[in-house]
């Protein structure tokens, strides 16, 4: 396939949109068209980033979408397997389960369990939850500043609407599951997702994505989450796709008065992954925590980029991400703290680490902290490093052969951010995914 320019790369995105609007025919009336017009307005003026972009200097997304895809076709699919479906769930756990085929949802393999919440399409949204749709909707990802954001939002067809009811508590987790299939083409898509958690209720949110076939797939998604007043939300995001598969994502989520919301990100294969992962704290008695997992190797390039914004006193919030890198495989790890004037008595922390395990494996980590507040407790740090030598001959001291050895201090390393997980099928499934990669068989 030859390569493409940018030009023609940001001209073909527009083309979507004009076909998008020859295809919603009456749903072009609705108020979130004006919405999705704007976006693509602010996605021609931003134009796709390229590397003097400071936020994607280390990660050349623009590059490889015009090296990798003609974005032609329309995702056209002959359906995946019942097997590769059912090998995508997570084992032992149960679940109210949406699966998205090349962006789909998918009624066949989809099942909802739990009757004390509403989940609709994003389609559907639109034209049935108006109210909602106005309220939260693209209020809280900036389209106008992501270039990415702009695409997603113009391009919004499909996707999920999740809302939990004021005092309600889901038992069971919401696991969106992302199955691409690329057996005849590539796949290019924009899924987006709205989840509006209502006052003292409490939920899970699971995004896990697959892809069957061996040609190159581009996911472009945006899930904005509301947490209200005292409501308690946790999010996963795993990531173990092929080494054809590119994905942007964007997680926006904002915060009321004495919410809790916990962000866990693991990441274990894939082309290229560029993860945002951005909450607003914006009202007194918040808890904020993000835990992060990469496993990198091969040629994958994964870029971490977090934001905490405190606008209001008397909030928590504490992040850990951790690496281990090998091969020629690529991680960029840039976090940042803001700390408003208003945002007093804030406690906020921030650690990244990794650990290289050649000398062609790459790491970029900027830690960040912007503070205009005089009395809060704030640190942040970053390390990087080859694996403990000391520590690997103290346990080969007391027989433990080098390669057991080895191992054992690898996964001590991923197990931190592995024991926040307080779910235990989860739990016992991802620690299958990391023994795997770590070669852990004993």
């Amino acid at each position: 396939m030859s390569e493409i320019t940018q030009e023609s790369l940001e001209s073909k995105f527009v083309n979507h949109f004009e076909a998008l609007e020859s295809r919603i025919n009456g749903a072009s009336a609705l108020p979130f068209h004006k919405v999705r017009k704007e976006a693509l307005e602010s996605f021609k003026s931003l134009g796709l980033p390229g590397v003097k972009n400071e936020e994607y200097k280390y990660t050349p997304i623009q590059k490889v979408l015009t090296k990798n895809f003609d974005l032609q076709g329309a995702n056209a699919t002959d359906g995946v397997s019942d097997q590769f479906v059912n090998d995508a769930f997570i084992p032992d756990l149960k679940t109210n389960t949406l699966v998205f085929i090349n962006g789909i949802l998918s009624d066949e393999y989809s099942n909802i369990i739990s009757e004390n919440l509403i989940i609709k399409s994003f389609k559907e949204a639109l034209e049935e939850n108006a109210e909602d749709v106005a309220e939260y909707l693209a209020k809280y990802a900036d389209y106008k500043e992501d270039a990415f954001v702009a695409l997603n939002t113009a391009l919004a067809e499909h996707g999920s609407f999740i809302k939990i009811a004021d005092k309600q508590i889901v038992e069971e987790p919401i696991a969106l599951y992302f199955i691409n299939d690329t057996s005849a083409n590539e796949v290019h898509i924009q899924p987006r997702n709205l989840f509006v958690a209502g006052k003292n209720s409490q939920a899970t949110f699971m995004e896990i994505y697959k892809t069957a076939g061996d040609k190159p797939s581009f996911i472009n998604i945006v899930s904005e989450i509301v947490v209200n007043e005292n409501a308690h939300i946790d999010f996963f995001k795993i990531q173990n796709n092929k080494d054809s598969a590119y994905q942007v994502g964007t997680t926006q989520v904002w915060q009321d008065r004495s919410s809790y919301f916990s962000a866990y990100t693991f990441t274990l294969n894939g082309a290229l992954v560029r993860n945002n992962l951005n909450i607003t704290v914006d009202a007194e008695g918040c808890e904020s925590h993000m835990y992060g997992l990469y496993l990198l190797n091969g040629n994958t390039h994964v870029d971490n980029h977090t934001a905490v914004d405190h606008r209001k006193p008397n909030c928590f919030s504490n992040e850990l991400y951790k690496g281990i890198l090998e091969d020629q495989s690529h991680g960029v790890f840039n976090g940042k703290v803001y700390v408003r004037q208003e945002a007093q008595k804030t406690n906020a922390f921030q650690s990244n680490k990794n650990i290289l395990l050649s000398n062609d494996a790459v790491i970029n980590t900027k830690p960040q902290l912007e503070i205009w507040a005089d009395d809060v407790k704030c640190s942040h740090g970053c390390t990087t490093g080859q694996l403990d030598e000391e520590a690997l001959f103290y346990l080969q001291s007391r027989g433990v052969g080098k390669e057991r050895a080895r191992v054992l201090l690898l996964y001590a390393f991923a197990a931190e951010v592995l024991e926040s997980v307080k779910i235990e099928p989860l739990k016992k499934y991802l620690e299958g995914l990391i023994s795997e990669r770590l070669h852990k068989d004993f």
